[in-house]
């Protein structure tokens, strides 16, 4: 927790801003109580009202400042929060992104949601609900039992104890017996959030595999589980809140008797006791009483801030977690670098490049050792093509990621030189475009100028015009400015795989490795498509640029300057 905190880049100044906003309406809120008890005290003895105008002004002045103070800490702390979890996100994209590209591919679309989603929301909570609260009920506590020992030192170190159970005894069982349910609701929250964006994302494909049932009831169960985990912290914190309303009823009944107890001590009834009594007054009977309802106002939170805390806890060893294993593999960096530092992008080469693949095995780090038994050798030249082909499953699109060097070869290795013979970064050399690459809800350029920042308009419009969406293009209300509401359901299976290979386009790098880029069009279109992009003087790539494409749909005829591997029978 103290590493997430950290990660949050918090500054020493809002936090304490926010933390003295908060001490401030707590205490105006105790000073409220106590001198209002003072004063309908006071007033019951029917003085000349001129007596009562400073006490009047001041609960005047302390009933406003306590909303006040409230609104602002409000403010303040949320300020606080909102701004660290923008910060956090931040700095875990810039973690996985500088990291190691064979963690961030093996991620789980439903893990990463939650973990940059909700997790780090907890994290920000620990701000709202747990350390702001906690340091405003420290402080309005040793207050509080400091006005009491003024009265009575009886009373005071009873309300200390009953305190101590209220802020400090209740909120540690709260947060270790909801402990378990806490974990299992966040596992059951992952489960839910995996099997919704499977069911969102290949909602067709599940369809046609008639799987579409068991997933919607995969999240069912998932939601059902987070429901009954979230049941079980509810009852744990339920009765630890009990605690709150039992300590201030005994604190009261032990005001109360020692009240009477001073009383009796000056003989006669309450209602008999004058101010020349020495021991005690009915101003002093009505603080007696009435601070103790006021102090536990600000211990009452702290049930819900030690399940807060402990909920923020699991949330920031998930994120960290999930911030070291992206750094695996890698030089090591510090949280503080990370937090400090930017996304540390991969400059492209810009020159051509030569791709060589010696006794290449590849595979997920969980799966079998896939592709041939010898390794996979070939030398790919500037302006060379290859077509990948084999069953599904074989390990195809497992192949073009270990060439771009986001995934760890299993044996051999994958190498790019420019046209001296040095040695080029893989990653600088080569770019990747899956085949189900997301298309943003924003406009149709800055879906372009998600591969290349620096695109220009006219580099865009060639592009489109160059994988066939001219037209289309042409139709738009307002051109590449057009928004591309709910990304690429704003657009046909067949405009969106021609969209992304326009981005393939705009790229620079020399290298360029394409999965399924026909998929979705029509026969002959794509026959076409996937001609052109195996022809090196077709002009769709440039005659030095290399391109490797997986299909399923090679052409009865490829252009003879098309290497082909066929990863069911090996090289051909």
């Amino acid at each position: 927790m103290i590493r997430a905190l950290g990660f949050l880049g918090l500054r020493t100044r809002p936090l304490l801003q926010s933390l003295l906003l908060g001490v401030a309406g707590a205490l105006s809120a105790l000073g409220l109580a106590a001198l209002s008890a003072w004063l309908i005290t006071r007033a019951w003895q029917m003085p000349p009202v001129l007596y009562l105008s400073v006490a009047i002004t001041a609960v005047r002045a302390l009933g406003i400042s306590r909303g006040l103070f409230r609104y602002l800490e409000r403010l303040a702390t949320h300020d606080l929060a909102l701004g660290a979890m923008a910060s956090a996100r931040e700095r875990v994209y810039v973690a996985l992104a500088s990291g190691s590209p064979a963690y961030s591919v093996t991620l789980r679309r439903g893990d990463l949601l939650t973990r940059t989603g909700d997790d780090v929301d907890e994290i920000g909570n620990a701000l709202i609900r747990g350390f702001v609260p906690i340091g405003v009920g420290l402080t309005t506590s040793v207050a509080a039992v400091a006005i009491m020992a003024t009265v009575s030192g009886w009373a005071a170190l009873v309300l200390a104890i009953a305190l101590i159970v209220s802020g400090v005894v209740a909120p540690w069982l709260a947060a270790r017996g909801s402990e378990r349910a806490i974990t299992d609701g966040a596992a059951a929250g992952n489960r839910s959030a995996e099997a919704t964006t499977t069911a969102l994302w290949h909602a067709p494909e599940l369809v046609v595999a008639g799987r579409r049932g068991s997933v919607l009831a995969e999240a069912r169960r998932a939601d059902a589980d987070a429901i009954a985990a979230a049941d079980r912290g509810e009852r744990v914190q339920a009765l630890a809140a009990a605690a709150t309303p039992l300590s201030m009823g005994a604190s009261l009944v032990a005001a109360a008797l020692i009240g009477i107890g001073l009383a009796s001590d000056v003989g006669g009834s309450l209602a008999d006791v004058s101010s020349s009594s020495g021991l005690l007054t009915p101003m002093v009977l009505g603080v007696l009483i009435l601070l103790p309802l006021s102090s536990f106002e600000s211990t009452a939170p702290l049930t819900e801030a030690g399940i807060a805390l402990e909920r923020s806890r699991q949330s920031a060893a998930r994120v960290m977690a999930l911030v070291d294993a992206a750094r695996s593999g890698r030089e090591p960096m510090s949280d503080k670098v990370i937090a400090d530092s930017a996304i540390d992008d991969v400059v492209v080469h810009p020159g051509a490049a030569t791709l060589r693949l010696d006794a290449l095995r590849w595979g997920w780090p969980e799966s079998a050792v896939l592709g041939p038994d010898a390794g996979l050798t070939q030398t790919l030249p500037p302006g060379s093509r290859l077509a990948v082909v084999g069953p599904s499953g074989i390990g195809k699109s497992t192949l073009l990621l270990t060439m771009a060097g986001l995934l760890d070869a299993r044996s051999g290795r994958v190498t790019t030189v420019d046209e001296d013979g040095a040695g080029i970064d893989v990653r600088a050399a080569t770019c990747y475009f899956a085949e189900e690459a997301h298309i943003f809800s924003t406009s149709l350029a800055e879906n372009l100028r998600v591969a290349r920042g620096d695109v220009t308009l006219e580099e865009m419009t060639a592009s489109l015009s160059a994988v066939g969406l001219s037209d289309w293009v042409a139709e738009l209300p307002a051109g590449l400015d057009t928004e591309l509401t709910g990304g690429s359901e704003a657009l046909s299976g067949g405009q969106r795989r021609r969209v992304l290979l326009a981005r393939a386009l705009v790229h620079r790098a020399p290298v360029v490795l394409l999965d399924e880029p026909t998929e979705h069009l029509d026969a002959a279109d794509a026959a076409r498509l996937l001609d052109r992009l195996l022809d090196p003087s077709s002009g769709l790539f440039g005659p030095d640029r290399t391109v490797v494409v997986v299909t399923h749909q090679l052409p009865a005829h490829p252009p003879r300057s098309t290497s082909v591997v066929d990863l069911g029978a090996g090289p051909a």
